[in-house]
């Protein structure tokens, strides 16, 4: 592949030039050159050496430019984003399965699940009510789920605006390379848990969410747009584990945005008979179509220029009860809740929980993340915007827009097995040198806006940053095209009646 010539080739150039004219050699060969040219006039040899003066001014000029042009600028510590489309066709839904269920939402009672509900306080006020499109929930227990209201608000920002989004809207189907979905799937299912947990379960009319499942997955499989395709091409926001409980068989052909693949492992289990409980058999997922995105960070970035002393060496505030994978939480909290210089809280980052967060993690060196109930959790990318150092201890963790972004870079990853050895893990951390933490935090700070959803406008319609979260959603969408083209075709090659084994298996 051809690279750019660098200054400082460029300037080797230009002076092995000037040395060669120079060379004492070079200046013995003309001293030994025909008597009229060593009679030459004083005037001629004025003009070479004005000549030779200029021509090193010019060489050294057209150095200074390159450097400056070719110099990246120092202010940016973005990853490049590629210039590439991804051709977006919206699928038509009704309004009550996206931003309807916003307006529902808010006249919607408190949240029986915690105990100060923030979008349902007395006095608690909103973005305005002649507002179009309503705002997403500030419950943490929702709003760590946003990304289909950010992504859907890409779509629906005049196209004028959006420039710097990778996904170009479409409005004929044929035109696409993908169809997006827009339901509210978190949405739906957070709203039916807060309402009654104990129906959340059950195929019946009481389930408000599975009503809406039922509704969305009847909509798009009798649409043109699945039947071209088998629903290959189609995007489904699936972030909180929950979302489409009931209908995953039905649009496991999809690409499905998730944040891992927890809530799906526990389904692969139950269809597998038991065989192999310690592996994810992608019956339904797979690093191959589905793309990891991130979790909404709850709590506010931190830039590189305002961090402080970190007197503590790990902190960790989070349930220490968990089921699955998430049973190590109890085990680490008996191993170093007595250990100096750690700090291990029971809480959530609400109200003064979320302060008590902000402190914990700025002051820390380390940011403990266990498994919970998934592999991974919002507090990974809350300690990514404090510019504390990740413990990921989760075997079976995804990561978002792994290929783009080296999180060994920036983290620290222990095994299970290790961790658990007494006394190890605090070790391991205080071997660290000053340097290198500095270094990982200043690594963590040229990733903090890739995280980043909020575009920063009223009801989330407007252009999105050009290397946020949502952009970055896009290119790993894109990357999936080939093999979406490709099982598209190998599906439409089948006789009649022959169906398509599923060919998911992946590590």
């Amino acid at each position: 592949m051809h690279k750019p010539t660098s200054f400082a080739t460029l300037f080797i150039l230009e002076w092995d030039l000037f040395h060669h004219i120079q060379d004492p050699k070079m200046r013995l060969l003309k001293n030994t050159t025909t008597n009229h040219k060593l009679t030459s006039s004083s005037s001629s040899s004025k003009c070479s050496i004005s000549s030779l003066f200029l021509t090193v001014c010019l060489l050294l000029t057209l150095s200074i430019t390159l450097f400056i042009l070719l110099t990246p600028s120092p202010q940016s510590n973005s990853l490049p984003i590629p210039k590439i489309t991804l051709k977006v066709f919206l699928f038509e839904l009704p309004r009550s399965l996206n931003y309807g269920l916003l307006d529902q939402y808010w006249s919607s009672k408190p949240d029986s699940r915690i105990p100060n509900d923030p979008d349902h306080e007395s006095g608690t006020t909103h973005l305005p009510k002649t507002l179009a499109f309503g705002g997403y929930p500030e419950n943490p227990l929702i709003k760590q789920y946003s990304a289909e209201y950010w992504i859907l608000g890409d779509l629906m920002t005049d196209e004028k605006l959006r420039t710097g989004s990778v996904a170009k809207r479409v409005f004929d189907v044929r035109e696409a390379d993908v169809v997006f979905v827009p339901f509210f799937a978190t949405l739906s299912a957070e709203m039916q848990l807060g309402l009654d947990r104990g129906m959340f379960r059950k195929k019946v009319a009481g389930n408000g969410d599975y009503v809406r499942q039922r509704e969305v997955v009847d909509l798009v499989m009798k649409s043109e747009a699945w039947m071209m395709s088998g629903g290959r091409d189609h995007v489904f926001v699936l972030t909180d584990p929950v979302a489409m409980w009931h209908v995953k068989n039905e649009i496991a052909p999809a690409v499905l945005l998730v944040v891992d693949f927890g809530g799906w492992q526990r389904l692969d289990s139950k269809s597998s008979n038991g065989t192999s409980p310690e592996r994810i058999q992608h019956t339904q997922v797979s690093l191959l179509k589905d793309v990891i995105v991130p979790y909404t960070h709850l709590l506010p970035r931190l830039d590189l220029s305002e961090n402080k002393a970190r007197p503590t060496l790990l902190y960790f505030k989070g349930a220490k009860h968990r089921n699955g994978g998430g049973m190590i939480r109890e085990k680490l909290w008996d191993l170093l809740g007595d250990e100096p210089g750690v700090i291990m809280e029971e809480g959530f980052p609400n109200a003064t929980g979320k302060e008590q967060s902000i402190k914990g993690m700025r002051t820390s060196q380390f940011c403990l993340h266990p498994a919970g109930d998934t592999p991974t959790s919002c507090r990974l990318f809350d300690a990514i915007q404090s510019l504390c150092i990740p413990v990921i201890i989760s075997d079976h963790i995804e990561l978002p827009f792994e290929g783009m972004i080296d999180y060994s870079g920036f983290s620290v990853f222990v095994s299970v097995n290790d961790a658990l050895q007494p006394k190890w893990l605090v070790n391991h951390l205080r071997s660290f040198l000053e340097n290198q933490k500095e270094e990982y935090r200043r690594k963590m700070a040229r990733v903090q806006h890739v995280f980043q959803y909020d575009n920063g406008h009223p009801g989330g319609i407007g252009p999105v940053p050009s290397n946020g979260a949502v952009n970055h959603i896009w290119m790993k969408v894109h990357q999936k095209l080939p093999m979406i083209k490709e099982s598209i075709l190998r599906d439409r090659r089948k006789p009649p009646g022959v169906s398509v084994p599923l060919r998911c298996q992946c590590a």
